[in-house]
Order: C-alpha cells, then structure tokens, then sequence
C-alpha cells in the first residue's frame, strides 16, 4: 500500500471515513456531545434472539437505550420481553417499554443473503461498504455513483435477492489519514501520540504476546500496511525525543480468494498491527490516558483509565456507547450504528472484513486517532477493551474499528492487562 494518509479513502456508511494516521496537525472545533449512560448488562446477541424469538427481524437499541424489535406478522411479543429480560431489568425499564416494528424480512434469511452478497458487491467498483442491517431490517450497501448502484443491484438480482430486501444507496468516500500530542509518557499509555518515519498514529493498547511486551495500533500506522518490515516507533517525537521505543514484529499480509474476499481484491479482518518495546519497563499494560470528559475537547491528560476485561465479540448491538482516546481528539464517544460491515477501501483493493461503525452528532475522529484503543465503560475509571480504531469520516463525526476478536485472530493471542 501507498504511503498517502491524507490522501486515501475509503469506504464508509454514508459519509467519507478519515482513517486515522497524518503528517499533520488536524485539530479542530469539537461539538459538545452529552455523556451517555452505559449499561452494566449486554443485550443478548443477534443470533441468540434469533434463536428465541420466533419471527425475529433483528433488535438495535434507540437513542434512549431502549430495545427496539423488527417482529414479523403474527409474532408473539411476549418472546421478545422474556429474551431482553435480563437486560430491561438492568436498565431499569419494564417489559411493555421494548418497541415493537413490522419486520418484512427474518433476521437469518438477511444473514445468509448477506454472506451470499458481500464478495459480489464489494468487487464492484464503486462499492463502499456492506451490511445486514438490524436497524432497517434489510442488506444495506453503499456505493460511491449510480453506475455502482445499477451494478450491485445487477449483482444482487443474479444471486437471485429480492429487490426490497436490500437497500442500496450513496455513501461517501473515505480519507485514510494518521496529540495527548506532544507529551512524554514514560511508561506509555494507551493514548498518547506515537511517531513513525513521517506519520503521527495513536498507541491503541499495550499488549503483551507470550513473552514480548508490546503494544497494538493501526496496521496503516506502519512503513507499508500488512507485512512486517520493523517500522521504528518514537513516543512523542522522534526530534523531542529521539530514543526509539519500539518496533513492528507483526501485521500480517493480506489475503486473496479466502473467507468471502471479493474477487481482485485483498482482504483482513483487522487494521491492526503490534510493536515490540526495546524496553520493557516502558509498557504500561492495561493503562489509557483519560483526559477529563468525553467529547469536550480536551487534551490534558487528568489520569487513567484501566482496562479490566475484554470484550471478544465481533457483533455489537447498535445503540451501544463506544469510546476512544487518542491523539488528536482525546476522549471521544458515539454509538454503534452499524456491525460485522464489509467495508472497502476506496482508492486501493482492500476490504476490511467484518468492521464496526459508531457515529456521534459531535465530532469524535480526526487525523492522528488512527490506531486508539476503542472501548465500553465498566465504570468512571475502567472499561472492557473492544478494538481498534481505523478510520473516520471526513467531518469527524463517524468512526470505524476491527473488533478486539479480529484483532487477536490475526495477531494471535493477547494479554491486555
């Protein structure tokens, strides 16, 4: 892959997707996004529902936190009240509060259609992303133009899918870019401002694999993305503090013709990568730079966060609070608002499998957050590890990360804290 972070795009739901790695300074106006309340229950899984609600279409999360379900005619609601139970009670809702929409379209018959269209219509030039869709209960896709609509929807009747099952609309393009900038953080948090030969990336979290103490950020924040050619790392700078810290020992090529990669293209599962420290005293495993509220602008690192477990899902509910920190826009936070999306890079031949989006009225991404941890709240100072993040729309108010799980299928087993 070619060396032009702030010129790269790729493919994003509905707005262009600013992937996080640049060579210069993107800081800019933040809207003040209020600080959501974050559920101590998981909502059950997609497929978990499936299998206990007859007639199900698929369930998101509204804007208030509240169980929302796409039932097919003649479903019994009552089904959908027992398997949300656990989670209506941690919120504090009653059972007659979960909404109840006309799905057209069962939940695993989307699924399949998904699985089926996706090599299909991301090797269509033009194509931006594609999902199933729980909050429409429909195969989403986006495309760059109407000749790649006219395409996919060709694409999709030749699989023989119904027309109304899917929904095929523009999206923009999305610019794949690299401060908690320019301070020294000894040992390194999560966070913080990392450098590498013309780039500025985020450290995402430290790691340690087997016995090498390590730390994971975006697979772009190297000398090339996928395969390992021992990019140098400097924290924050390499003229502020020219002592490198640590080196590139995995990011795993890209594969072809495997595991629903479309056709002519290369593909992962993750936008990751891990570099080992020369010093180990400098890790400082389970650590985030916490700056003082989320979305609010701040840079000031006022302590830490700790990560005290992970989350090894690769589907996440839409409507779940997420959150980042990194370097540019510090702590920021959104919602999932689409899961497990095949995603294409535009402007190159690369997929990323199974990715997730959140997005925020706030801007929460800019240039430079490439790399940030991504995660859920456990309390005011711990989280669940989730991801990485990778990239970002072109006003900053939409993020994409590699679910923790596809980071550590392709970069193996992991401990985080």
């Amino acid at each position: 892959m070619h060396h032009v972070r702030s010129q790269l795009r790729l493919a994003a739901a509905g707005a262009a997707l600013l992937a996080a790695c640049s060579n210069s300074d993107l800081n800019g106006p933040i809207t003040p996004f209020p600080n959501q309340q974050v559920s101590q229950a998981e909502p059950p899984s997609q497929d978990q529902l499936d299998r206990q609600i007859q007639g199900f279409g698929g369930m998101f999360l509204d804007r208030n936190g509240i169980p929302t379900v796409y039932l097919q005619a003649g479903a019994d609601r009552r089904r959908a009240e027992v398997a949300l139970a656990p989670y209506l009670q941690s919120r504090g809702l009653q059972p007659g509060q979960v909404k109840i929409l006309p799905g057209a379209f069962l939940y695993r018959q989307l699924d399949s259609w998904f699985h089926e269209a996706s090599p299909e219509a991301l090797a269509v030039d033009g194509a931006v992303f594609i999902d199933n869709d729980e909050a429409l209960n429909r195969v989403h896709v986006g495309v760059t133009d109407l000749s790649a609509m006219a395409s996919v929807h060709s694409a999709l009747a030749q699989l023989g899918i119904p027309a109304e099952a899917a929904v095929v609309e523009r999206a923009d393009p999305i610019l794949q870019l690299a401060s908690l900038q320019n301070v020294v953080d000894r040992p390194v948090r999560a966070g913080v401002q990392i450098n590498f030969p013309g780039y500025l990336c985020s450290v995402g979290f430290n790691a340690t694999s087997g016995t090498e103490k390590s730390f994971v950020t975006a697979s772009h924040c190297t000398n090339t993305q996928g395969g390992v050619e021992s990019t140098p790392y400097w924290q924050p700078l390499q003229s502020t503090d020219p002592t490198q810290i640590a080196t590139e020992v995995a990011d795993p090529d890209y594969f072809r013709n495997a595991n629903g990669c479309p056709r002519g293209r290369r593909c992962r599962f993750s936008d990751a990568s891990r570099a080992a420290y020369i010093d180990g005293n400098n890790q400082a495993l389970g650590a985030i730079a916490r700056t003082s509220g989320p979305n609010n602008g701040s840079l000031d690192i006022v302590g830490s966060f700790s990560i005290v477990s992970e989350d090894l899902n690769d589907h996440f509910t839409i409507g779940t609070v997420i959150n980042k920190v990194g370097r540019t826009t510090g702590w920021t936070q959104g919602t999932v608002s689409n899961t497990c999306v095949d995603t294409g890079v535009s402007g190159t031949n690369i997929v990323q499998l199974c990715q997730t989006f959140v997005s925020s009225s706030a801007t929460i991404v800019l240039g430079g957050d490439s790399g940030s941890g991504v995660w859920k709240s456990v309390s005011s100072t711990t989280v669940s590890l989730t991801g990485i993040l990778w990239g970002g729309n072109s006003n900053g108010t939409l993020f994409v990360f590699s679910p923790l799980k596809n980071v550590e299928r392709e970069l193996g087993p992991l401990t985080t804290f």
